[in-house]
């Protein structure tokens, strides 16, 4: 199995292009996903035949559960799709199926080179029951953004703003430096508590200058990733509905940064970097 390694602002995956393999593919990201016994990545992403777009995406977390969406992996996707020539560069961008919906993703050029990409991310998703969550009836919350709903775990406070960016989000706006939050502790407890029936990604998130805000993720079937292009545009819209933030916000994660725009009510633009790593062959010794 050929596979390229790729990622965006470090989201890092194992692309493989499946329109004529037909794998275990749980057990292939499980697998290649290892980063001491295995290539390394935050998961596997596939390129495939569509009815409907020019290509459709399969992505699969590290732990092989698969995903709805990936805003980094996406943009590496199209890189994958046009450099070698699987489409040819699309006037008005590529459409790419996903299980979140038909997604555009417009190239950005260095050169010849893609060098990075802006997506059509989809509306938000606001209402409880669509990200889904489940909220305690007695604090009012029935439909519409619930913003700040507060959480606690292991005595933290935890003001949640959910939002459905195609995958379940809970974004936390705190004062505490991000690089100081225990997110390897409370990560997990946040990802698998009771209210999210679909298991949740996690965002905490510092506002440190108009229009700039650094956060880190921990990805759901993934632990904490370097980025996180669905995270990042929940997190701008939690932004946004909370007064903090306008239209458009540059959110620094560890592994780079990443563009949103959101106007408050139509569709979220990602915009960031695809990266090439290296090629390689996977298979039994």
């Amino acid at each position: 199995m050929k596979f390229t390694k790729m990622q965006g602002a470090g989201n890092d995956y194992v692309y493989v292009d499946a329109r004529r393999l037909d794998m275990d593919w749980p057990q292939v990201s499980r697998a290649v996903s290892d980063r001491h016994f295995g290539v390394g990545s935050d998961g596997l992403i596939l390129i495939l035949d569509s009815d409907v777009a020019h290509l459709r995406m399969r992505m699969f977390n590290a732990d092989g559960s698969e995903g709805e969406m990936c805003g980094n992996g996406i943009r590496c996707f199209a890189k994958y799709a046009i450099e070698r020539g699987i489409v040819s560069p699309p006037k008005g961008g590529l459409t790419v199926e996903t299980l979140a919906g038909i997604r555009t993703v417009a190239p950005v050029y260095q050169g010849r080179r893609v060098s990075g990409a802006r997506v059509s991310m989809g509306r938000p998703r606001l209402d409880p029951q669509d990200v889904p969550v489940t909220l305690d009836p007695a604090m009012g919350f029935k439909r519409g953004p619930a913003l700040k709903y507060p959480v606690r775990i292991r005595d933290v406070p935890l003001p949640c703003t959910f939002v459905s960016m195609g995958n379940p989000h809970a974004v936390c706006f705190q004062d505490e430096p991000v690089g100081q939050f225990p997110l390897h502790t409370i990560g997990p407890l946040v990802e698998h508590h009771p209210m999210f029936p679909r298991r949740v990604n996690f965002e905490i998130v510092n506002l440190t200058a108009p229009g700039k805000l650094t956060a880190r993720v921990w990805e759901r079937g993934s632990g904490e990733t370097q980025a996180c292009g669905t995270g990042a545009c929940a997190i701008a819209v939690a932004g946004r509905l909370l007064g903090l933030t306008g239209d458009i916000v540059d959110i620094s994660l560890p592994g780079g940064a990443l563009t949103i725009q959101w106007d408050g009510s139509g569709e979220v633009f990602l915009e960031g970097p695809a990266v090439e790593v290296f090629n390689g062959e996977w298979g039994p010794e």
